[in-house]
């Protein structure tokens, strides 16, 4: 089995979804062991010789590329991981192949980044910044923006075929409310969200661990998005 030491977050639902996508079963071909980021189960020195970063998710593969265990972390270097042992989800033609990759780093660079900064100042910040509020609301709507034109021209967002550029975006799109985002006002994204929704796998993949999650307080939001800091002197 792989071992995914993961949390219900869009970051964590990206690997859950790839697994599922990729025939990989929960419970039969993969075991999801939580890492409570409002507890600081992150922080811990057994996650972190696998996540140096003290980022979730990261897996560990018994049967990595040259028959022995491998650790991968950061989620989009797990799901190019994943494609390249199963074969799915990227393309081999070298051109396709670039399509997709070029939308994964928009997804890691930009997408994601940008729209949790966007869920922290309009949900979890300790007072309400009119200016943080605007300037992430407004570049969410920009990058959704970005999403529709794409997806004007293509049913996915790579092209013709879905991908691992899909399986990344879709996630961070679920919260579109909460981040102040009027679907109605992309409706090329609309009908693509609808898809991608209505997949088995993906139903699936963002069901894991997400009975476990619970909301988090302030100063622990605080925490989780300024640094271990201000946590690790509390406990």
């Amino acid at each position: 089995m792989i071992d995914v030491y993961s949390w219900a977050t869009p970051n964590g639902h990206k690997i859950h979804i790839m697994l599922e996508e990729c025939g990989y079963r929960l419970g039969k071909d993969w075991l999801a062991h939580p890492i409570d980021i409002g507890a600081g189960d992150q922080f811990k020195p057994d996650f972190l010789k696998i996540s140096p970063n003290n980022k979730i998710p990261a897996i560990v593969d018994p049967n990595g590329p040259d028959g022995k265990p491998i650790s991968i972390f950061e989620s989009g270097a797990i799901l190019l991981y994943l494609a390249a042992k199963t074969g799915k989800f990227l393309p081999k033609s070298t051109r396709a192949k670039y399509d997709v990759l070029q939308w994964l780093m928009f997804q890691m660079g930009g997408l994601g980044p940008m729209l949790g900064q966007n869920h922290h100042f309009r949900t979890y910040a300790p007072e309400k910044i009119e200016y943080a509020i605007n300037r992430y609301t407004n570049e969410a709507k920009r990058l959704y923006g970005v999403l529709d034109r794409q997806l004007s021209k293509h049913p996915f967002i790579a092209g013709n075929e879905y991908s691992i550029a899909d399986i990344a975006i879709f996630p961070w799109t679920r919260n579109w409310k909460n981040q102040g985002i009027e679907i109605d006002e992309f409706p090329h994204f609309k009908k693509w969200f609808e898809k991608i929704s209505a997949r088995p796998a993906v139903r699936r993949g963002v069901e894991v661990l997400t009975n476990l999650r619970k909301p988090l307080t302030d100063d622990k939001a605080r925490d989780l998005l300024f640094g271990a800091s201000q946590y690790q002197k509390r406990k």
